[in-house]
């Protein structure tokens, strides 16, 4: 089961097509080196029958005859392996070629030809023949001896060095593969520790030096965000069981008081539009928090589209001035800021949404002759969204905390709402690709929300 294992692993698969591409290339080579052999041995047959065959023209046919005759305990022997002279009919005048081969023409050019002796096997030569001033013909030859001895030289290396070779590389294929096949194997056991139940496990990424370790590191990485959400989740179950229990213990309770005094009318009425104003609040944390979701899950995307924010907060300006006299509230713009239009790109429905929260909470917590002041500006490329009170404020350690769900500081818990209106914010934001921050308001008053759109 476990060489099967092995077997079946991407690094045996690539050594195994690492031995056949080497295994090409080594027969690639030893065909390269065996035709070039022939083409030398060739060359080199031609070029030194022709040369002894100029040689031994030059000569007298006497000593020609006697040259022939002689070879056998001659130097000459070292070099032509077999010689012969004939007459212009074939006939043998002198040599060790008994007959005239089989093919052969006297055209002064070398022809490979097959010697059948009288005894013994064929065997190839290559044979030049050659007709002299008296008529006659000669006839040199050289054996294939030493080019087989060179290409039986030449297998016998080859394989001596691709056999230890092919052997290795498929050793080291077989090690890899146990090493990978032993970090999969560590792998699996940290998913089965994950899937039981285990959230804070997490697979053996190493220092993600290679493809391995970098998937396992980006799966960890997604594992530390899905723990992130879960907990969130778990966070925010808990806030809507405790926010949505207050208002609806409180119905239960003005409901049992309406009807165990057996109020009627007018009492009974009261009672009841209490209990509806206690459930609109817990309709409208429900709704808060699915529109939060349906922001999260990106599905809004493809509204977007060019969105002036100048024209923006104009709108916005101009829909809660009349909010803000109420409450005795200057509601100050500052677009001017901008002089030419700040486009970006995105929905301008939920950015409008964004601001409205903003504003609405500005209002909310700035005391009767403050100030609210709405700017859009565009710096180092980015168009920049802030909205500035001078109201409570916010201690710089929950800054960062007010933008999630259901929380509110001590100073906000005498208003009334649902701590989501933030956290609205914030989902907009990231669905735009923006960052909101949280600061201290001018001269030290208030508080700024600034968004930034990349």
């Amino acid at each position: 089961m476990f060489l099967t294992d092995l077997f079946r692993t991407a690094a045996f698969r690539l050594t195994l097509m690492a031995l056949a591409a080497m295994a090409g290339v080594m027969v690639m080579q030893f065909g390269l080196v065996y035709t070039q052999m022939e083409a030398v041995e060739s060359h080199r047959s031609t070029t030194l029958l022709r040369g002894e065959a100029e040689l031994l023209a030059r000569m007298t046919p006497e000593h020609l005859e006697y040259v022939i005759r002689k070879r056998a305990t001659d130097d000459m022997r070292l070099v032509i392996s077999s010689a012969g002279l004939f007459d212009a009919s074939h006939a043998l005048i002198t040599g060790d070629l008994r007959v005239w081969p089989r093919g052969l023409k006297a055209d002064g050019k070398p022809h490979n030809i097959e010697i059948y002796p009288e005894e013994g096997a064929p065997y190839p030569l290559r044979l030049l023949a050659v007709t002299l001033s008296d008529g006659n013909i000669l006839v040199l030859g050289r054996s294939f001896h030493l080019l087989a001895e060179q290409k039986l030289m030449l297998r016998h290396a080859t394989f001596l060095a691709a056999v230890p070779t092919l052997l290795f590389a498929l050793l080291l294929g077989m090690v890899l593969s146990h090493r990978a096949l032993s970090r999969v194997k560590d792998m699996h056991e940290a998913i089965d520790l994950i899937m039981a139940g285990d959230i804070h496990e997490r697979l053996p990424a190493g220092k993600e030096r290679d493809d391995l370790e970098r998937l396992a590191g980006s799966v960890n990485r997604m594992l530390d965000r899905l723990e992130s959400l879960m907990d969130g989740m778990r966070e925010v179950g808990n806030d809507i069981a405790h926010d949505l229990r207050t208002p609806l213990s409180r119905v239960r309770a003005k409901l049992e008081r309406a009807l165990s005094t057996g109020s009627a009318g007018d009492a009974l009425e009261g009672a009841v539009a209490r209990a509806v104003d206690e459930l609109d609040q817990c309709l409208g944390i429900i709704t808060a928090l699915l529109r939060i979701a349906e922001i999260e899950s990106s599905r809004r995307r493809a509204g977007f589209g060019t969105v002036n924010l100048v024209e923006l907060i104009a709108d916005v300006v101009d829909l809660y001035e009349p909010i803000a006299e109420t409450e005795g509230i200057h509601l100050l713009t500052q677009a001017g800021l901008a002089p030419a239009p700040v486009n970006i790109d995105g929905d301008r429905h939920l950015l409008i949404e964004l601001l409205v929260n903003l504003v609405d909470n500005a209002i909310k917590f700035t005391p009767e002759g403050g100030h609210v002041t709405v700017a859009v500006t565009r710096q180092g490329g980015k168009a920049s969204l802030s909205v500035t009170d001078t109201g409570i404020g916010i201690v710089p350690e929950e800054r960062q905390a007010v933008l999630s769900r259901f929380y509110r500081s001590d100073k906000s818990r005498h208003v009334p709402g649902s701590g989501l209106g933030l956290s609205l914010v914030s989902a907009i934001a990231q669905l735009h690709d923006a960052t909101v921050l949280v600061e201290e308001g001018k001269n030290g008053l208030g508080t700024c929300f600034r968004v930034t759109f990349s």
